[in-house]
Formats: C-alpha cells, structure tokens, sequence
C-alpha cells in the first residue's frame, strides 16, 4: 500500500518526514516528492504551496509519477463553525471551491463546469478511520464539508456566506482542487483540518498554526499505524 499525503507548507509535512524511512527525494514539475516508508507502509509526501494552483500541479504529478492508493491533504485552516475550536479538527466529508462562480451564465455558485458538481466527496473509510484516530486522541472534531478559494478568510460576513451557502465547516485554500483531481483520477481522498484561526483570523493563525499543524499530522500517523483497517 502506498500512501499519498499533501501539506500546503513545510511545517505540516516536516514532522511526518522524520518518522519516514528509507528517504529519498525527487522533484517533478517543480514539488520536491519525499519517498519512504513508514513502519510497512510506503509513503510519498510533498509540499505544495499555497493555493489551488499549486495544490493541483502537486496532485496530479504525485499521483502520475507515483501511483499512490490514497491521498491525505493535511494542514490548517479557518472555522465556520462555533462547533470547531481552535485546535479542534475538522474531516471533510466532502470538499468544494467557493470561489469557482459562474452564476452569471445561471450556474449554481461553486459549480465545476464539466463535470457538474460542486462538491468532491471524500473517500467514506478513509474519513471513518480518521475520526477514530481523533476520537481515541481525545481530540474534537467535526465532520462536514470543507470550502477552499484562492483566498485567507478573515471576513466575518464572508465566512457566514460560505457557511450558509455550502454548509460548510472550515475554510482553506488546498483541499477542493485536491479533491477534484484525484475525483478526475478516481483516487480515493480525504482532508484534514487542523483549526488555526477562529474569531481572531489572522492573529490567530500567527499563534496557533504551528501547533495545529502538529495536531494533523500526530493523526495522521496514527491513521498509517492503522491503514490496514480500510
């Protein structure tokens, strides 16, 4: 079994690098892909950078070159919800991307034209493994969709729009697009979201991402000490 996992930055990665062995490092279409093992497990981890953009170039590369059997995206992000604290995670049961609007030609806003959906699900064992990663940690969570856009959400007015509008739980600028190629190359996924900022937004972030970065990938590790169970 070969696992596929994506961090937006190097401190959501770096932990899972030094419980990897067997290292090695190669770099294709600009992402440096870090190769090894954990425990019986093979792993693959790449960091992306920030945004959709990047989030696709490293999914698609990973998942040509590499051939990995699932894909975790890891990292932090923002609450939509009173029910996520900071530090609380948030599993997406779906992903989507509220920037995606072409409501003007009557779409529906976040519709992806082509394929006909605004939400990616994510995959159903995956997701239920994790939770019980997270649940035997002690640590909350929520369940629900996640809403990715090319921006860092501060805005409480806009946070309530995307909240309303998709049902979504927390915000981010990776996931949806890393749902929508590997949905496009029928590789099962799933995201987690650590919560760095809450009401405080940007100040928020600045004090807690580095912890809620640990936070995911502390669940992760459990997640591949238990991958059998999928």
């Amino acid at each position: 079994m070969k696992i596929g996992i994506i961090g937006a930055m190097q401190m959501e990665v770096d932990n899972l690098k030094e419980a990897m062995e067997n290292q090695f490092t190669e770099t294709v279409s600009g992402v440096n892909f870090v190769c090894g093992t954990i425990g019986e497990v093979d792993v693959v981890a790449a960091v992306c950078g920030v945004g959709k953009v990047f989030a696709a170039i490293c999914a698609e590369a990973m998942i040509l070159k590499y051939e990995p059997d699932m894909v975790i995206n890891v990292g932090v992000g923002g609450t939509l919800t009173k029910d996520l604290g900071v530090l609380d995670v948030a599993v997406a049961s779906d992903v989507l991307q509220h920037d995606m609007d072409t409501s003007a030609l009557g779409d529906p806003v976040g519709l992806i034209s082509g394929l006909n959906q605004i939400y990616f699900p994510a995959d159903e064992k995956m997701r239920t493994l994790l939770c019980e990663c997270l649940k035997d940690k002690g640590i909350g969570y929520v369940t629900g969709p996640i809403a990715t856009g090319d921006q860092f959400m501060h805005d409480p007015d806009h946070k309530a729009l995307v909240r309303d509008r998709f049902r979504a739980i927390a915000c981010e600028m990776e996931g949806g697009s890393i749902g929508h190629v590997c949905t496009v190359n029928n590789v099962p996924f799933a995201v987690l979201r650590s919560i760095s900022d809450g009401d405080g937004g940007a100040l928020d972030y600045q004090t807690f991402a580095e912890q809620a970065a640990l936070r995911s990938i502390e669940v992760v590790l459990e997640f591949i000490a238990r991958v059998q169970e999928v």
